[in-house]
């Protein structure tokens, strides 16, 4: 069995975690496997190092109707070429453009995983209720739709003609995974000093600037903030701003594992989450947490641990292809 993953992006993100987990899985398991996406971005060397083939796309990440049907053609061609038996979409983008694109291309099986709908970000009336049409008709076109948590699956199932093809599938880590001593993070600060941490792609979703705030109201405050992404200079201007260069360090991509040890106390200040695997992880290092209980936040603090393996993702979603 022929297995296409496609994505929008291919930086190092929770969507991007997931593509890598599950095509490594799915090649472990015996099907031909390759994974289409758009940049040039970790992913691409992190699935290299697996062998696992790739396929570079010319999309732009843009929130249009022409970047909408560009990529449809790009997706439609793509699959004419390859012929997969499955396609698994994730990402707004590729997945709208890709489920139509699958429509006209005899495509035995679609699937979408739904990291976060996008009708859920703080927007304008107008363009939540443009994105809700988008998300709706992407569900609608596709043959089943992954929702990473709970708080997903009802959203899902609340759209006209949808509630069948939704089933909720937990992200799932490595519940015996290793981590480094997070040297790395406490060395930049001074000895003795409680660090709050966070980690995630630097975006408006994420809101690392509400512990920037925190820190500039708290003179005993010390905040790590691990990740890279657009809104990186803003950050940066807000710290010289505030004058918080010894207390507030932007840290680049770091690896969770080798930064989890580094802090404290883990803080997820997102404003939109759907179930991200950082929380996971503070949790598998057995760090406080404070996090805004949206999306799937709450699921990822009160159910058992053992609840978000990865073992258990991947045996479900390949149950799916099949």
């Amino acid at each position: 069995m022929k297995i296409l993953y496609a994505i929008t992006k291919s930086n190092w993100g929770g969507a991007q975690r997931y593509v890598f987990d599950m095509a490594v899985a799915a090649k472990k398991a015996g099907f031909d496997v390759a994974v289409a996406y758009g940049g040039n971005g970790m992913l691409k060397d992190r699935l290299d190092a697996e062998h696992i083939r790739t396929i570079s796309l010319d999309i732009q990440n843009e929130a249009s109707l022409g970047a909408i049907i560009k990529t449809k053609k790009i997706l439609q061609k793509l699959f004419v070429k390859e012929r997969p038996d499955v396609v698994h979409l994730n990402s707004s983008l590729v997945g709208i453009s890709g489920a139509w694109a699958a429509q006209n291309s005899n495509i035995p099986r679609v699937i979408f995983t739904d990291h976060g709908w996008m009708f859920k970000e703080a927007r304008s009336f107008p363009i939540r209720a443009i994105t809700w049409i988008i998300s709706w008709a992407t569900a609608v076109l596709v043959d089943r739709v992954i929702a990473v948590s709970d708080d997903e699956l009802r959203l899902t199932q609340h759209m006209p003609f949808c509630a069948k093809k939704a089933v909720r599938i937990y992200n799932g880590i490595d519940l015996q995974m290793q981590f480094g001593s997070g040297e790395r993070i406490r060395s930049a600060f001074p000895a003795g000093a409680k660090i709050t941490g966070t980690v995630g792609e630097l975006n408006k979703n994420k809101n690392q600037v509400a512990l920037i705030e925190q820190a500039k109201n708290n003179p005993d405050m010390y905040v790590a903030i691990v990740g890279e992404g657009e809104l990186g200079p803003m950050l940066e201007q807000k710290i010289k701003e505030y004058g918080l260069e010894n207390r507030v360090k932007l840290f680049g991509f770091v690896p969770a594992s080798e930064a989890m040890k580094g802090f404290d106390v883990f803080e997820l200040p997102s404003i939109k989450e759907s179930l991200g695997y950082v929380i996971l992880e503070a949790r598998a290092a057995d760090l406080s947490i404070i996090a805004n209980r949206v999306g799937g936040v709450g699921e990822a603090l009160d159910l058992p641990l053992q609840e978000f393996s990865k073992e258990k993702m991947v045996e479900k979603t390949l149950a799916l292809y099949r």
